[in-house]
């Protein structure tokens, strides 16, 4: 091994962003969020396997009861699970305490006050809400507590000590335990490098991808122990930069990445959507595109909504000194869990992040992106989301992500104001998750039955989907992020067959498009390429 041979991150090197042993995403840093989340799923879950960690074993391989909760580790390993939970318990006490606060208080108030002034309500607060919450109305006398969002973030409820890269060799692309359920322990396969998602020796890791670098380097910088550096060596491998010029004709290439991730390229000009990218396993049974199939530099990365499948910290960390511009939806800044994806981009580490409300419009080379509507999919509470019309070199394209056609005319207003679209982006993950799976931990009380089940996590069905592209006028469609990779199971605990209810409205659709408006639609999956 020559000192002066460079290395880069190994093709099934997988980086994962942890927080306190748990998968990154926006419920587990968002302070308000993360308390509520850590409170009532995170340790109800660990009890519930450390009284039962066969039970848990067993549930987790059965297909039937993917994306439950329970925790995918083996029952020799409940000692450890057993000392995660007591540091939890004794570190977090505090946040644990603003969950209850924020619950029992936001119960109390809906309870008490029916529209006479809230003030006397600030020194009956908790004293752990005390300082980082308002107090406020809606319009027919309901409390609403509003917490400062930005203020929380700089408070002790926010740990940025908690955070944490895991380095790791992926065997194949279902060998990953649910985001949500299961913990990371240390295991001897895997590094954890205690580092803060907003420092610069990350980029300084995820910028050997196109500037590789001697092993020593590369061991200083993780700050690596002498009997350390026998593990670290196998996450690298030897091999010059690799760059991929970006798209310099006028015609406008789009280059589908997986799920709801997609390069958008011409004149030298890139966006990327929903960055979701994943790495090569040691065994590779789907191509994809990877990290290497992206240009040196991505002007702009388009986030629609906060979802762990949309706003991917993941890959968000490793691409963030390659993006010129993240572009986020606002929120409405009224409930705690209607979080800024502004505000949490930049506690990532983002320095040039521009937050977009209904049509605000941005200019780009030889076109323009435009914020559009995007009802649904949240079941029904607010939250930061936004589709995407992008038009380059006289074509255009509309993402709608996971939004729901609930109103046609909606899409129909969108037609008369920006003009013909030649290609439509549609999500058709048609059934959904119920309000409990996500949101169930940070709501102040537990979500009624039928409710539960009637408000779902859910995109178009056939008919919805046919609506909006009648509405629109498009000349194309794609079918998009419905969870079929199987590099995104541990995300979405989805488990896709050909006879499934999504698939059914998928062939529907398309067979609509074909015969009542002459219009191809095609399924994607894996990898695809196309030039408009």
């Amino acid at each position: 091994m020559s000192s002066d041979t460079l290395y880069r991150l190994a093709e099934s090197t997988c980086v994962e962003p942890l927080v306190g042993r748990w998968v990154a995403w926006a419920h587990v840093m968002a302070p308000a969020l993360f308390s509520m989340h850590l409170t009532n799923y995170q340790m109800q879950t660990l009890r519930s396997y450390l009284s039962n960690p066969a039970l848990h074993e067993t549930c987790c391989r059965d297909p039937r009861l993917l994306g439950g909760p329970f925790v995918d580790i083996a029952k020799e390993r409940s000692g450890e699970v057993a000392a995660l939970l007591a540091e939890m318990e004794e570190k977090l006490a505090d946040n644990v305490e603003f969950a209850r606060g924020l619950s029992d208080f936001q119960n109390r108030i809906v309870e008490e006050a029916k529209g006479e002034s809230l003030q006397s309500y600030y020194e009956r607060a908790p004293k752990s809400l005390r300082g980082f919450i308002e107090l406020i109305y809606d319009y027919y006398d309901r409390p609403i507590i509003r917490c400062l969002e930005g203020m929380l973030y700089r408070s002790s409820y926010y740990k940025k000590e908690l955070q944490c890269l895991r380095l790791f060799r992926q065997e194949h692309d279902l060998s990953r335990p649910n985001y949500l359920s299961t913990p990371r322990l240390s295991d001897e396969t895997a590094y954890d490098w205690r580092v803060r998602f907003d420092d610069a020796r990350v980029d300084a890791l995820f910028d050997l991808d196109r500037e590789p670098k001697p092993l020593a380097d590369i061991f200083e910088l993780l700050g690596a122990a002498p009997d350390e550096k026998r593990r670290l060596r196998s996450l690298f491998e030897e091999g010059g930069p690799r760059r991929r010029e970006p798209w310099r004709d006028d015609s406008v290439r789009v280059r589908y990445f997986g799920h709801a991730c997609v390069l958008v390229e011409s004149n030298g000009i890139s966006i990327l959507l929903d960055p979701l990218i994943s790495i090569k396993p040691s065994v590779l049974e789907i191509d994809r595109y990877t990290f290497d199939d992206l240009p040196g530099h991505i002007d702009y990365a388009l986030i629609t909504h906060g979802h762990h499948d949309h706003f991917v910290v993941e890959t968000l960390l490793r691409l963030r000194s390659r993006i010129g511009t993240l572009i986020v939806p606002k929120n409405a800044d009224a409930f705690f869990g209607d979080i800024s994806l502004r505000q949490l981009a930049g506690q990532i580490g983002f320095r040039n992040v521009t937050e977009v409300e209904c049509l605000d419009e941005l200019p780009i080379l030889g076109g323009r992106i435009v914020a559009v509507p995007f009802l649904g999919e949240h079941n029904d509470l607010p939250s930061a989301k936004s589709g995407y019309f992008v038009q380059m070199n006289g074509r255009s394209i509309l993402f709608g992500a996971d939004s729901n056609c609930l109103d046609a005319t909606v899409y129909t207003e969108i037609h008369r104001m920006l003009g013909p679209i030649d290609a439509l982006f549609v999500g058709m993950e048609c059934v959904g998750a119920p309000l409990s799976w996500v949101y169930g931990p940070v709501l102040p009380t537990k979500p009624n039955v039928k409710y539960n089940k009637d408000r779902r996590s859910n995109g178009c069905n056939a008919s919805a989907a046919f609506e909006l592209a009648r509405a629109i006028d498009c000349r194309r469609a794609f079918i998009y992020a419905v969870g079929r990779e199987p590099w995104v199971r541990y995300l979405l605990a989805l488990q896709p067959s050909e006879g499934d209810v999504y698939m059914a409205e998928i062939g529907a659709f398309i067979r609509r498009l074909r015969v009542e408006a002459q219009v191809d639609g095609e399924l994607l999956f894996g990898k695809a390429e196309f030039v408009l």
